[in-house]
């Protein structure tokens, strides 16, 4: 009797998803952004474990924030798009090192504080009500199976 395959995952077509880039007005620490934010909204963001993304000299750690509306079911996260800490692994022994010890989810959007997620498939990031003078419109990004993002955030749902 053959082995049968249940799926074939070459064939398998993965979504994109749709994330939110926040940018911020004025750089402000985190937990202030967060109390402001809570402030506005009817539900409230807290802080949980960070994500972490290894690489060959350092740990990078990447705050995230998570909060859940009732009335739409759906969880939102932010995670900062700069890493806020990192730990050092080993001594880089090699002249030209290529990596550095910040690190950006995104690295052409520096510029972007927070990466926002929604648990939907649809996201409505318009139900979370942001700080007004403190934060620009918020822009809608594709993120397709394809990049480094994806996979992380694929790796920590």
């Amino acid at each position: 009797m053959e082995n049968q395959k249940l799926y074939d995952f070459d064939d398998i077509e993965f979504d994109d998803i749709t994330i939110a880039l926040v940018r911020l007005t004025k750089h402000i620490p985190d937990h202030e952004f967060f109390f402001k934010l809570n402030n506005h909204n009817h539900f409230s963001f807290s802080r949980i474990d960070d994500l972490i993304l290894h690489s060959n000299y350092y740990n990078h750690y990447f705050p995230r924030f998570e909060g859940y509306h009732k009335s739409s079911k759906t969880r939102f996260t932010f995670i900062s798009n700069r890493s806020s800490q990192n730990k050092q692994k080993k001594t880089p022994t090699e002249l030209f090192l290529y990596e550095e010890n910040i690190k950006y989810l995104l690295n052409n959007q520096s510029e972007v504080e927070y990466i926002l997620l929604c648990s939907e498939h649809f996201a409505d990031f318009s139900v979370i009500l942001l700080p007004e003078n403190l934060v620009f419109p918020v822009q809608e990004y594709k993120l397709s199976s394809e990049e480094e993002l994806y996979q992380i955030i694929q790796y920590y749902e």
